[in-house]
């Protein structure tokens, strides 16, 4: 059985025998939250695809807003989770364990920050350069655990990697996490070699020692057996960061798609006023008149607040209910697949009908197919460059990666990572840039 006390560490990953002076009273968890908030990685989320294209006339979510909102999300159901529990523990109340909004919070923020350009989409498209693609002749040139890792590429598995790579001073400006923060990010505790059918991991090869110190020092089981590829149960707080996803990208994509015409207004309404019985339904509407509310997106955001309200509070019921199965490693599942039948089946509506007009409409695929070839040529161009370095148009490539890359590497496996932290770091934007320079389709403007 896990224990709350050393699952809240703030300890920071690099800095375990330090003691950093001090000129202000935040606290640990604050620091993670600000420093990512300032960061280049999170910055660079504005211009990534969250599931629309990027704003034209019509501002939709970006994996920047989107991220800042399951960090308002999270914050709320980690608050509510300490208050009902510091209630059951009398000996949690005023330690570290009061702050575990603040963690989900900044947990969340960092969710998405290893996502590459196009999600899901150019994950995809990395995985099946290696594959499918001209990366399959290199699979007898690496490791067999190196070859897991490439060939199931993950968006979750690379922020990992971004918040830890090199977090030994090596290369200025790091992050240097705390170990709870960093914990409470790793939905998938395990190696690719043990990735599920969905290809979901929790961490490189690179990375597995650093996850093995951070889960034994907060107390966090392995449950591989010797030989096996390694798996671990989850950090508890994982469930939280899950929740404020799930609940933000199925509810606010579907006020998305009612600004863009993909869903009309009636749609949107029956779908969000399931959420709730007839009592209060009655109330919303009644709500809703007396705010006066008359235009269709007023009334969107007013239900979208309404149903958001509605399941964290049902979240944080399951967390505090489950407890001991979150805690013994053996609650299966996500928070949002145990909430009351009611909210159950309107969650399951919203995705049934999501999935058939927005993740299958006509704009979202054409996004998806672009993103897919350029993140293709890409990897293409770039692997072939490391391959061949004493090529002119290799060099030519090659130059213009920054230094933080380690591209020059004598270790075959390093300078493929070094492509891969390369591409996967871009946003949307400077990939089609890079991918139409080096395809002779732009020229630079001065």
């Amino acid at each position: 059985m896990m224990n709350w006390q050393q699952l809240i560490s703030n300890k920071r990953l690099g800095q375990e025998h330090r003691h950093p002076e001090r000129h202000d009273d935040r606290t640990e968890f604050k620091r993670d939250y600000d420093r990512l908030i300032f960061s280049a990685p999170f910055r660079r989320l504005q211009n990534k695809t969250q599931v629309f294209p990027l704003p034209g006339s019509v501002f939709v979510h970006n994996r920047l807003t989107h991220s800042l909102e399951v960090a308002s999300v999270g914050m709320s159901l980690g608050n509510d989770v300490a208050r009902l529990l510091t209630q059951r523990h009398a000996e949690l109340k005023d330690t570290l364990f009061d702050e575990i909004g603040q963690i989900v919070a900044a947990a969340c923020l960092a969710h998405d920050m290893g996502n590459p350009p196009f999600g899901h989409s150019g994950e995809k498209a990395i995985q099946t350069f290696f594959t499918e693609g001209p990366g399959r002749d290199l699979q007898r040139l690496v490791s067999h655990e190196f070859w897991d890792d490439i060939t199931h590429f993950e968006g979750n598995a690379n922020a990992f990697r971004l918040l830890t790579h090199q977090f030994e001073g090596r290369r200025a400006g790091g992050f240097v996490m705390t170990y709870s923060t960093l914990g409470s990010i790793v939905k998938y505790p395990f190696s690719s070699s043990a990735a599920s059918k969905k290809g979901k991991f929790g961490f490189f090869s690179s990375e597995k020692e650093i996850y093995q110190r951070i889960a034994d020092e907060m107390g966090i089981f392995c449950i591989s057996q010797p030989g096996e590829p390694l798996r671990y149960v989850r950090h508890p707080l994982v469930y939280l960061v899950e929740a404020a996803d799930d609940i933000c990208y199925e509810i606010m994509d579907l006020e998305d798609a009612h600004k863009l015409k993909l869903l009309s207004y009636d749609e949107i309404a029956e779908l969000l006023l399931g959420f709730f019985d007839e009592t209060a339904k009655n109330h919303i509407c009644q709500r809703i008149s007396d705010e006066g509310l008359t235009d269709d997106n007023e009334k969107v955001v007013y239900l979208r607040a309404s149903v958001i309200g509605k399941l964290v509070n049902e979240c944080v019921r399951v967390f505090a209910d489950h407890e001991q199965e979150i805690l013994g490693g053996t609650f299966a599942g996500s928070l949002v697949d145990r909430i009351s039948p009611l909210q159950a089946e309107a969650y399951r509506r919203c995705a049934t009908l999501s999935l058939a007009r927005i993740y299958r409409s006509k704009v979202v695929l054409d996004v998806e197919l672009s993103g897919y070839k350029i993140m293709e040529t890409l990897m293409q161009q770039m692997t072939a460059a490391i391959m061949h370095p004493e090529r002119y148009y290799s060099q030519q490539l090659i130059g213009r990666v920054s230094s933080q890359y380690a591209i020059h590497s004598d270790d075959l496996e390093t300078r493929l990572m070094a492509v891969i932290d390369y591409i996967s770091g871009m946003t949307d934007v400077y990939a089609l840039d890079v991918y139409q320079k080096i395809n002779g389709i732009s020229l630079p403007i001065v």
